[in-house]
């Protein structure tokens, strides 16, 4: 099958916007990637994980809708509109993306993502693979109590963008990803200062520096304030179309994987991308 068959129309955004608008967009429309235009021409690509990664590294105290959109965009990787779909997934798979520019006659016309992937997974391959054959036995988690910046320093440590949060009795409770963090962002993230009243004896304010730094407001808010409280997972032994199916109905990026009732990993869309191209 062609990928011309799968593919959708972009979301653009123009390549004038900031920071702040593009996450706005994202959250809007729940996306994970926006392409990036000039005029009428598709100049690049804005990812939900590059600019959280851009975030949660930023040590300025600019305000989020100062910070221009060049700062997280990326260029577009495109194939032709006749290229088979597995070969799309393998190239997703060897550059590290998630999602490719769709060419006909020399225009960017579409895009596929390993959401557009995960779907034909499930349409194409029942019985085929199962969600233990290409899981990721570990995850990465810190607590509930945390404050979100050392979520932040520990995805940006990581490379994840996501972390499995968990209760003083190690029991997972809730996840963040970078759409939990993005939604504070949106707020906190425009003043220009930052109340600390984590010591109740002492009401601090000092300028706001950085996205989700200890000297910002990333030291105010716990994890548990803004995790989403419910892990979608998926067992071991289930077929992988039923992980893809958790995953499209919930509009998520990953599910923990159950082994004997807890928690052994997690299996995310580009393992399902990596399923597609052994088939």
């Amino acid at each position: 099958m062609q990928v011309k068959a799968i593919m959708k129309k972009p979301i653009s955004i123009p390549k004038e916007s900031s920071v702040a608008h593009a996450v706005r967009q994202m959250l809007d429309h729940k996306v994970s990637r926006l392409l990036v235009s000039n005029e009428d021409e598709l100049v690049g690509i804005v990812t939900e994980r590059d600019v959280g990664f851009f975030l949660l590294a930023d040590n300025t105290e600019e305000n989020l809708d100062k910070i221009p959109l060049s700062k997280v965009t990326k260029p577009l990787v495109t194939v032709d509109e006749a290229m088979k779909i597995k070969e799309c997934a393998q190239i997703m798979v060897d550059r590290k993306i998630g999602s490719l520019g769709i060419n006909s006659h020399g225009k960017t016309v579409g895009i596929i993502t390993k959401t557009d992937l995960a779907r034909h997974y499930l349409q194409k391959h029942v019985g085929k693979k199962r969600v233990g054959d290409f899981m990721t036995i570990s995850y990465v988690s810190m607590y509930e109590d945390d404050p979100i910046y050392k979520i932040a320093s520990k995805m940006v440590q990581e490379k994840v963008s996501r972390v499995i949060l968990k209760n003083e009795s190690d029991v997972p409770v809730g996840i963040v990803t970078f759409r939990d963090l993005f939604r504070i962002a949106l707020t906190m993230g425009q003043k220009d200062d930052t109340v600390d009243n984590t010591d109740p004896s002492i009401s601090v304010i000092f300028p706001r520096k950085g996205f989700l730094s200890e000297s910002g407001f990333g030291k105010t808010i716990f994890s548990k304030e803004v995790m989403s409280g419910k892990i979608v997972t998926a067992d071991y032994n289930d077929d992988l179309i039923t992980a893809c199916e958790i995953i499209l109905d919930n509009n998520v990026n990953a599910v923990g994987v159950l082994i004997n009732g807890k928690l052994g990993g997690v299996l995310s869309k580009t393992d399902i991308t990596r399923a597609l191209v052994s088939v």
